[in-house]
């Protein structure tokens, strides 16, 4: 089963390694048919303390790392720099 990802923005990080993520979606009321703004916030694990208020990231989902946390941030910068993954070597 594939991991969720969600993009929200950062609200504190006054935790170590800790960042509070809001993310806000878009859903139809059942009745007036209008689309209303629904908002949560997730803990996510920040390995390098990174993060600062204000920035916007994606979040993926992980195996608990705490009571809290079952979120892992994604970083971006990270993933630009590293190489691209070489294909499967055939067998002969």
């Amino acid at each position: 089963m594939p991991r969720r990802v969600l993009q929200g923005t950062v609200v504190s990080d006054k935790g170590d390694k800790t960042v509070t993520v809001l993310v806000e979606r878009r859903v139809r009321h059942p009745i007036y048919k209008k689309y209303i703004r629904r908002s949560k916030k997730y803990a996510a694990h920040d390995e390098t303390n990174s993060c600062k208020i204000g920035d916007v990231v994606s979040i993926i989902e992980c195996a608990p790392i705490s009571k809290r946390k079952r979120w892992v941030l994604v970083d971006e910068k990270a993933a630009e720099k590293a190489p691209a993954k070489s294909a499967k070597k055939e067998s002969k």
